[in-house]
């Protein structure tokens, strides 16, 4: 009889089952990645995400508790926080483009939703996040632009994703009040 899958990775000293056990949730990634688009408050990731409200605000303390995001308050009355990448956050993006290019490529049916350029000079970054046109090995996140894909609906219905569709850099904070 095979023995039930463990809740957690505590007993393995792996780096990756340590990784996983801060990222490996279902929902915890599309937070991240969320983030280095720019969304930063409780009510975009929300409606982004279609995440029920209990899993959000579990992923996101727990990202805050891992160092992975860290909580600001961008108002005061009421008292309202927003979420920010730390550098241990946006040490996060080779993944989460590696694994978004790694599902174009091996999932059938699934449509490119963004892509990602050199903003400095305008190229389609490679497959490793860099830059052909002009030698840039690592294009610093700031530098990188996404620009809509043929998967992404050109209507949406959610004020966060219509705000994503206009071309924008990386963590460049989303207004969704304009939207």
């Amino acid at each position: 009889m095979p023995m039930a899958l463990g809740k957690d990775y505590a007993a393995q000293q792996c780096s990756i089952a340590r990784a996983l056990e801060v990222i490996g949730e279902r929902w915890t990634l599309l937070v991240v990645r969320d983030a280095l688009y720019g969304v930063r408050r409780y009510n975009d990731f929300l409606v982004h995400l279609g995440i029920p409200r209990a899993v959000l605000a579990s992923r996101l303390q727990a990202l805050t508790d891992a160092g992975v995001l860290a909580r600001r308050r961008y108002q005061e009355s009421p008292p309202r926080d927003e979420y920010v990448l730390t550098d241990s956050g946006k040490a996060l993006w080779p993944t989460v483009r590696s694994l978004g290019l790694w599902g174009r490529q091996h999932i059938e049916g699934t449509a490119p939703m963004r892509f990602f350029f050199h903003a400095t000079c305008g190229t389609e970054l490679g497959a490793y996040g860099q830059c052909t046109a002009c030698g840039n090995i690592g294009v610093p996140l700031e530098d990188v632009e996404m620009r809509p894909g043929t998967g992404l609906d050109p209507e949406p219905d959610d004020h966060v994703s219509r705000a994503l569709l206009a071309p924008r850099r990386l963590l460049q904070p989303l207004d969704t009040d304009r939207v």
